[in-house]
């Protein structure tokens, strides 16, 4: 039989497989691969005795590591635009990391009755720039969730974003009950408490949810700095049209990025996130001689 594991606990593996749940341990010849099974993980099992056991791991599209989970398609990355504040450099990283991993970045910006002109916030206009698409949310009055759940239908989503933006709240609001524990936000700290104790798949309207950690940082690692640019989607359409053949959109002339920056095309925060980015990827590789 077919399933996805969607849960895993102390050795336990929870596969779904149509409309029932399989507890299952995973084969030995596993653990002498190295490889472990994760949520996520589409798998071929076996029943004996009432007693699932995971026969084959099928290949992963993706997977991240925190959570650990495989195969998403897409991400719901939650800012807030008033408490905490959005971080521009965080929210981009995050899309970085989406694009790394190819799986579609959906922005959701919650907390909408915090601010009057929310439209025109500075982040909302980067996403609208940067082409990605976006909600407007008002988890606790209900606002945008019916928009979410329509988009959660066949996909494996994660949650993420900001700590103490409402992730899991929204998560709470879309199955009607308290799937995953809500932190209250520290009003010293203006940060989230997570509460969240392991990642498991929640089905929502004929898809998956995991719902991941409220974290801060993100580890971002590429091959080359050539690469870097392959992950920003408004720099596409000018591929090739800068000048000089593989220009780094950095400090040479003639270069069409820039100039598309300048004439406030591309927007200046996605641009200074991307020069800043580069730089580090720059100075981490003459620390590698």
């Amino acid at each position: 039989m077919e399933g996805i594991i969607i849960k895993g606990i102390g050795g336990f593996y929870y596969v779904k497989v149509k409309d029932q749940v399989i507890e299952c341990k995973a084969r030995g010849k596993f653990r002498k691969k190295g490889l472990s099974p994760i949520v996520g993980d589409k798998v071929d099992i076996t029943l004996k005795n009432n007693k699932g056991s995971i026969e084959e791991i099928y290949e992963r599209n993706n997977e991240l590591i925190r959570p650990l989970v495989s195969n998403i398609t897409q991400a719901l990355v939650v800012f807030s635009l008033k408490n905490p504040d959005v971080n521009l450099d965080l929210l981009n990283k995050f899309l970085l990391q989406c694009e790394l991993k190819k799986i579609k970045a959906i922005v959701c910006f919650n907390k909408t009755d915090l601010l009057e002109k929310y439209q025109d916030d500075k982040a909302v206009k980067m996403i609208k720039n940067a082409g990605y698409e976006y909600i407007f949310a008002n988890a606790k009055k209900g606002i945008g969730l019916e928009k979410i759940k329509n988009k959660l239908k066949n996909n494996v989503t994660v949650f993420c974003g900001q700590s103490g933006v409402g992730k899991s709240t929204i998560l709470n609001q879309l199955v009607g009950s308290e799937v995953m524990e809500t932190g209250n936000i520290s009003e010293k700290l203006k940060r989230g408490k997570h509460t969240t104790r392991h990642s498991q798949l929640v089905e929502i309207n004929e898809g998956f949810v995991v719902d991941t950690p409220g974290f801060s940082t993100l580890e971002v690692k590429f091959e080359s700095k050539e690469e870097l640019q392959e992950y920003f989607p408004e720099f596409w359409e000018y591929e090739n049209q800068c000048k000089f053949k593989g220009c780094m959109h950095y400090k040479e002339p003639e270069c069409i990025i820039k100039k598309a920056v300048e004439e406030n095309i591309i927007d200046s925060n996605r641009y200074k996130f991307y020069i800043k980015t580069l730089e580090e990827i720059i100075k981490g590789e003459k620390n590698k001689w």
